[in-house]
């Protein structure tokens, strides 16, 4: 049988309860996140972090769910997902926002794109009219 020595695309990258890392991380695919990361993680997949999960740096990533706490900026493309366990402490820039009840999330939120009417100080000036 023939061994191919190139990493599984279908694999999930992931940091297992009881596993501490100091450092950065970079990675191309979906990662999973159960133990602790004291750095920055760069993923052009998914990040998750699991209940017992916690990352204290700086996130970037395509979507996010979050079970677990982050102390840092967190930076999502698409969507963040916070579920009912997570504690959040810092800033969120995202496209889109989920907040389940029983979240906890303290920082500054900067979502989504520009909306029509609103920059250059429009607000509320290109209302339509209805009866």
């Amino acid at each position: 049988m023939a061994r191919n020595n190139e990493a599984d695309s279908s694999a999930i990258n992931t940091i297992r309860t009881g596993t501490e890392i100091k450092g950065d991380i970079n990675c191309k695919e979906d990662i999973r996140i159960d133990g602790k990361l004291f750095g920055n993680l760069k993923s052009a997949g998914k990040v998750v972090v699991g209940e017992n999960g916690l990352i204290e740096g700086t996130i970037e990533c395509a979507y996010a769910t979050i079970f677990g706490d982050i102390k840092g900026t967190t930076n999502v493309n698409e969507l963040l997902s916070l579920k009912s366990t997570a504690n959040l402490v810092g800033d969120i820039i995202t496209n889109k926002l989920q907040i389940e009840p029983g979240a906890n999330f303290s920082g500054t939120c900067k979502m989504g794109a520009v909306i029509k009417g609103l920059e250059n100080g429009q607000r509320g000036k290109n209302k339509e009219k209805t009866a």
